[in-house]
């Protein structure tokens, strides 16, 4: 299982181009090639995928009904767009500039470890993005984590 986490401060170059930082580097699966999907984010930002995760996403997204307008709609924005890339030999990945359009990224970019991909924002965007409140994030876990907390204080643990 890809286990993508932390925030990871880049540079990128005139060309377009990105370091993936070495603890994200690590965790790519061996039988990755080095070969990523990039696709734009929902918000101003950016979304890499291993090939084996992109694949989970691309089949659910093939799924929907083609003949229905609101998913072929869905689909046609959900898959317009991505590209799959290659880690070069340096390992850096070429972020396209119609992506780093969307993403607002030029100069400097954080990735951000999320699970199973890696998110590329602009930095100011990123901190801008991030709950600040304590309260708001503690009431957000609860909602949507805590309904799972009562299975996990019943586990046992071995002595």
């Amino acid at each position: 299982m890809v286990s993508f986490l932390g925030e990871h401060e880049c540079k990128v170059d005139p060309k377009g181009r990105v370091l993936l930082p070495s603890r994200l580097k690590a965790a790519l699966p061996p039988d990755s090639s080095n070969k990523l999907v990039i696709q734009r984010g929902f918000e101003p930002y950016l979304v890499l995928y291993t090939l084996p995760e992109w694949q989970k996403v691309f089949e659910k997204i093939m799924a929907l009904n083609e003949f229905n307008e609101d998913q072929r709609r869905l689909q046609r924005n959900l898959l317009s767009g991505n590209m799959e890339i290659e880690l070069d030999g340096a390992g850096r990945i070429l972020l396209p500039k119609l992506m780093q359009k969307h993403a607002q990224v030029d100069k400097e970019a954080i990735m951000v470890g999320v699970g199973n991909r890696i998110e590329i924002w602009n930095p100011d965007l990123y901190e801008q993005s991030l709950i600040k409140d304590s309260y708001t994030f503690s009431r957000m876990v609860e909602r949507y984590l805590g309904k799972d907390s009562a299975s996990i204080n019943q586990l046992t643990l071995p002595i």
